[in-house]
């Protein structure tokens, strides 16, 4: 698994400690490294997709459900909320990631941490999303700005 995998699957689970768990942020960044060995570069993206993600979180939850027919927010599976949100941040922070490395990323953590069908449930929203973003301007074909 590469560094950046690792690092997103580190960001989900913390992202899953804060929505479920309702630890602060800082708790969670410290019991979080204390349990869990990784590489310095996978803690510093880890991190940086964490703390943005939490940020942002009432424009990536806004941005998600208007993509959602007929479901609100509280009513996803934790973890799929969670994967959208990452993907989402991502999507929104202008990084250098192309759209379709975030959304395949997601998808495979998806899959891992939840079902297949949480895959196309995903998969579903977040192609909904990108495009969105690229007719607004805000992303150009799937690739960064």
């Amino acid at each position: 698994m590469g560094l950046r995998r690792a690092a997103r699957e580190c960001a989900l689970q913390m992202l899953y400690q804060l929505d479920v768990g309702k630890h602060s942020k800082d708790e969670i960044l410290l019991t979080y490294w204390q349990m869990n060995e990784h590489p310095p570069k996978v803690r510093e993206f880890a991190e940086q997709l964490f703390e943005g993600t939490v940020q942002r979180l009432k424009q990536i939850d806004k941005v998600i459900q208007q993509h959602t027919k007929n479901w609100r927010l509280g009513r996803m599976a934790a973890v799929d909320r969670n994967v959208l949100r990452l993907a989402v941040f991502e999507f929104l922070s202008g990084g250098k990631t192309p759209d379709t490395v975030v959304i395949n990323e997601a998808l495979e953590i998806a899959r891992k941490f939840s079902t297949q069908e949480s895959a196309q449930f995903v998969n579903g929203i977040l192609d909904s999303i990108k495009n969105e973003l690229i007719e607004k301007g805000r992303r150009s074909n799937g690739k960064p700005d």
